[in-house]
C-alpha cells in the first residue's frame, strides 16, 4: 500500500513541478555594451500609400533614420511540441541583408534547448539539438520572410532599401513587396485605424523543408513603445493560421542600432 501512495505522489507531483518550472522566466542575454548612433536620415518620400505615410509620420516624423544594423534582445514564450517554454532571444540584423538568431528555451531557468539560425548571403543554416538544416530552398524562403518581418524593429529599411516597395490597397492596408533573390515576396500589412501603427504583417510561408504547401503566417504587433527616440514594437506574436493561436510571443527588452554585427553574423555561417 505504501508503494502505491509513493507512485500516486510522484504522478501528482511531476505535473506540478513541470508547471512551476515552465513559469520560471529565462534570464535575459547580457546587454550589448557598444551603443551605435543613428544620425543620418532621409526625407519621407512623398508618394506612398496613405496608411504608410501616416505610419512613418507617427513613428519617425518627416525624416527616416538610416539604420544599417540592429541587435534586438528580449524574452519570449515558445510553444514546442504542444508545451510553452520560457525563452530568451537575440536577433542580430544587417539591415535588409542578413541575420542570425540565438534562442534558448529553459526549464526552471536552466537552458533546455538552444537554437542557432542564420540567413547570410541568401543562404540559411538552422542548428537544432537534433540536427542541422542547411541550403534547403523552402527553409530559405521562410528565412527571407523572417528577415523582412523582423525588420519591423528597424522599419526605416522599408523605405531606404531601394529593392523594397509599397503598393496601395485601401485606407488601412498596403502591400509590402520585398526582394527574394531574383524574385519578390509580398506581405499584406494592416494598420490600426486608431493609431496608424502597423498591426499585422501576413505572408505565405513554408513551415519546413518537408512542407508541400505554404501556410498563411501572421505576425501581430501587440504593443509599441519608445526606444532610442523611435516607436518600435515592444511585444509581438507569431501564428500559423491553421493552428489558430500564437506559437511564439516575443517581448523586446533592448534594441541597439548601428553596431558592428558583421563578424557575428558571418560566424554563424560554418
Amino acid at each position: 500500500m505504501n508503494a502505491w501512495w509513493i507512485v500516486l505522489g510522484v504522478v501528482v507531483a511531476l505535473p506540478v513541478l513541470l508547471w512551476i518550472g515552465l513559469h520560471v522566466a529565462a534570464v535575459p542575454y547580457p546587454a550589448v555594451c557598444e551603443a551605435g548612433e543613428v544620425s543620418a536620415s532621409v526625407p519621407l518620400p512623398s508618394e506612398l500609400p496613405a496608411p504608410v505615410t501616416r505610419f512613418y509620420q507617427t513613428v519617425y516624423g518627416d525624416e527616416i533614420p538610416a539604420i544599417e544594423s540592429a541587435v534586438i534582445s528580449g524574452r519570449a514564450r515558445l510553444r514546442i511540441a504542444g508545451i510553452t517554454f520560457p525563452s530568451r532571444f537575440r536577433f542580430s540584423h544587417v539591415a535588409g541583408q542578413d541575420y542570425c538568431h540565438d534562442i534558448e528555451s529553459t526549464l526552471f531557468g536552466l537552458r533546455l534547448m538552444r537554437v542557432h539560425e542564420a540567413y547570410v548571403d541568401g543562404r540559411s543554416r538552422v542548428e537544432l539539438p537534433f540536427g542541422v538544416t542547411e541550403g534547403e530552398p523552402k527553409v530559405e524562403q521562410a528565412a527571407n520572410l523572417g528577415l523582412w518581418a523582423e525588420s519591423i524593429w528597424l522599419s526605416g529599411v522599408f523605405l531606404t532599401d531601394e529593392r523594397v516597395r509599397w503598393k496601395a490597397v485601401d485606407e488601412h492596408t498596403a502591400l509590402l513587396i520585398v526582394p527574394y533573390g531574383e524574385a519578390e515576396e509580398t506581405f499584406v500589412v494592416r494598420f490600426d485605424p486608431a493609431t496608424g501603427l502597423i498591426r499585422t504583417l501576413e505572408a505565405m510561408r513554408y513551415r519546413s523543408e518537408a512542407s508541400e504547401e505554404k501556410t498563411l503566417w501572421l505576425n501581430e504587433i501587440l504593443a509599441w513603445d519608445e526606444r532610442n527616440g523611435f516607436l518600435v514594437p515592444s511585444e509581438a506574436s507569431v501564428t500559423w493560421l491553421d493552428e489558430g493561436t500564437p506559437w511564439a510571443v516575443f517581448r523586446v527588452e533592448e534594441i541597439v542600432y548601428n553596431v558592428d554585427v558583421g563578424e557575428l553574423v558571418q560566424s554563424h555561417r560554418r
